[in-house]
């Protein structure tokens, strides 16, 4: 997963700038930030270049995810002020030396069974006036015009079902799961924190694609071919087969229309002093 990871976080790096620039408006001169669920860090060694005074901790079950995360802020020149917990959330936090002053949580909240609990853990380890900042939901991303000239229109509204199908799945199978209304604001105030807001940061790379891009978006439906398996209509599958085959003038490889285009939102509230 490593690089998948990375390759998608490189790509949507233009999101995340914009969604940091956001939050440093409200959270101006932090001593930690800690990245929770982390992964390979690309995301936590942005937050050591907009906040070059604090010190960031990469927070992640993955001891290898976050040996990537160690080089990368030091080849990046942030390795002083760096640092790595392995451990699962939310219990890992208990480790913190001290508290918080800002809390990431990038789309990592919903590996988690009980993500009101969660929420809750991760409020107790920010300092007052801190800040808790979770990015969840936003729209499904886009990389193909609904027409591609061939097969059935519409073919990534009918993966969306799938993949929503997939998600409930993923989280029926997470221990000691709670089913959870997603209303952000109603958790983090549950939390005991206040100031809960929401703001949507959009990504927009308009075709043709780069070939980072078109390398990313391979990665992505060929994925998604893997995983859904029998699942996946049988004309859907042709299709995809031809969109990822790179000797064929149709696929994501070669032609001309292929684009990205996310939207993702951040959920904050700050901690009472």
């Amino acid at each position: 997963m490593a690089p998948h990871l990375e390759a998608q976080a490189e790509l949507f790096m233009p999101l995340y700038e914009k969604a940091l620039s956001w939050l440093g408006k409200e959270v101006t001169e932090p001593g930690l930030i800690v990245d929770a669920g982390s992964g390979p860090g690309v995301v936590s060694c942005l937050f050591a270049e907009v906040f070059p005074g604090a010190r960031v901790m990469a927070v992640d079950g993955s001891g290898p995810l976050l040996e990537r995360a160690r080089v990368r802020a030091g080849r990046l020149g942030h390795g002083d002020r760096f640092g790595t917990l392995v451990g699962e959330l939310p219990g890992a936090l208990d480790e913190l030396e001290y508290p918080a002053d800002l809390i990431w949580a990038g789309r990592s909240l919903h590996h988690l069974g009980d993500q009101r609990a969660a929420l809750a853990a991760f409020a107790e380890r920010l300092a007052p006036g801190g800040t808790l900042a979770v990015m969840e939901g936003g729209l499904p991303s886009r990389f193909l015009p609904r027409d591609l000239g061939f097969g059935r229109p519409g073919l990534e509204a009918r993966l969306d079902a799938l993949e929503t199908e997939w998600f409930a799945q993923m989280r029926a199978d997470l221990p000691g799961v709670v089913e959870e209304a997603e209303d952000w604001a109603a958790l983090l105030s549950a939390a005991g924190l206040k100031h809960a807001r929401s703001r949507s940061f959009l990504l927009d790379l308009p075709a043709p694609a780069s070939d980072r891009a078109r390398a990313y978006i391979a990665d992505y439906f060929g994925r998604l071919r893997d995983n859904f398996g029998d699942t996946l209509d049988p004309g859907d599958r042709a299709v995809l087969d031809r969109l990822l085959d790179p000797k064929d003038p149709a696929s994501v490889h070669r032609r001309q229309d292929v684009f990205v285009l996310a939207a993702h939102s951040v959920h904050t509230a700050v901690k009472p002093v």
